[in-house]
């Protein structure tokens, strides 16, 4: 069931011709900025992988990829959820150094994504990797790539804004860095989501590290795949969403997991069963190189800075028709 809702007031300061023309210019805009940021070359990317790789994203663990067979393999593949494992192997594969890495556009099908102001089953997103030093997988070392990407999207809104000044919001380039369990301990008795609207609320621009391991309350802030972050080095990049008044996720993201927290993370999300695919054997092996990245939306990113209150008016999906019918009330036009 549709969960979509049009705030009071709203009013859309870009029609749909200018709408084009910004999301065109802010993702040429962003992606150079982000690249020369964190000294990243594009690559090509997949659209689907073979399921016994164990390449694809995980995401929380129940979520059902697209599938179909092949007719000339006889085999399957899966339309990706995200590269996030599938980087690493292009890092080695195409023989990147420390301190270089790759990005690429990343398009998913979510079939069990829930419909909202910011789900789709359709997914696009920058995906980046960068090979890393082992001295490098630190906190400090995170919070400043952190501080890179938050600079490189507010570069970008600034260039987009000085094209459409009809555009009014500004976002903070100053980042609250803060654990789940320093948010958890702040406001106990609020759930997750709502802890995020609170602290970003308060402080604009958010980063919320060591995602997907228990809280003392028995329960993860979020469910993260135990194969590719380092739960003790991530985090979600969090802006607060003025037109929609609360917090938006615009990247989940971190230092990958090492050989050691790899078998720990296997472990404690009870699939150590996973170290014999062919991702993890090379990993394990010491095969892959240490990395770090993660994933930037690219519709969340236009529908943050153009101050859209609907995803669907920044990207073309398929939506329900409770969806439709509430845009249509509100006075949003989809794609």
């Amino acid at each position: 069931m549709s969960k979509s809702f049009v705030p009071a007031g709203y009013v859309n300061r870009l029609g749909p011709y200018d709408t084009q023309a910004a999301i065109s210019i802010l993702r040429r805009r962003f992606e150079k900025n982000l690249a020369s940021a964190l000294n990243l070359k594009r690559v090509s990317a997949p659209l689907f992988v073979d399921p016994a790789t164990g390449l694809n994203d995980d995401l929380n663990g129940h979520e059902r990829p697209v599938r179909f067979d092949i007719k000339e393999t006889g085999g399957d593949a899966v339309v990706v959820h995200s590269l996030a494992k599938w980087k690493r192997m292009a890092l080695h594969k195409y023989r990147f150094p420390v301190g270089e890495g790759l990005y690429t556009d990343m398009n998913a099908i979510r079939r069990d994504e829930e419909m909202d102001n910011l789900h789709s089953i359709y997914v696009d997103q920058w995906d980046w990797e960068k090979v890393i030093a082992r001295e490098d997988r630190t906190i400090d070392y995170l919070k400043k790539t952190v501080g890179a990407i938050v600079a490189a999207v507010c570069d970008t809104q600034d260039e987009v804004k000085s094209l459409y000044p009809a555009l009014r919001t500004t976002l903070s380039r100053k980042v609250k860095f803060i654990t789940s369990q320093e948010l958890e301990d702040l406001y106990p008795n609020l759930t997750p989501k709502e802890r995020e609207n609170e602290i970003c609320r308060e402080y604009k621009t958010v980063f919320l590290m060591q995602i997907g391991d228990t809280l003392r309350s028995g329960k993860p802030h979020d469910g993260r795949a135990p194969d590719y972050d380092d739960w003790a080095l991530n985090g979600d990049l969090l802006f607060w969403n003025e037109t929609l008044g609360l917090a938006l996720e615009i990247s989940s993201m971190g230092i990958r997991v090492s050989q050691e927290s790899l078998r720990i993370q296997l472990e404690k999300a009870g699939c150590p069963e996973r170290a014999e695919l062919e991702f993890h054997r090379q990993l394990l092996d010491g095969t892959l190189p240490l990395t770090m990245g993660g994933g930037i939306g690219q519709s969340r990113l236009c529908l943050l800075i153009l101050e859209k209150c609907h995803v669907g008016e920044v990207q073309v999906s398929l939506w329900d028709a409770k969806t439709e019918e509430i845009c249509r009330n509100g006075g949003v036009e989809l794609l």
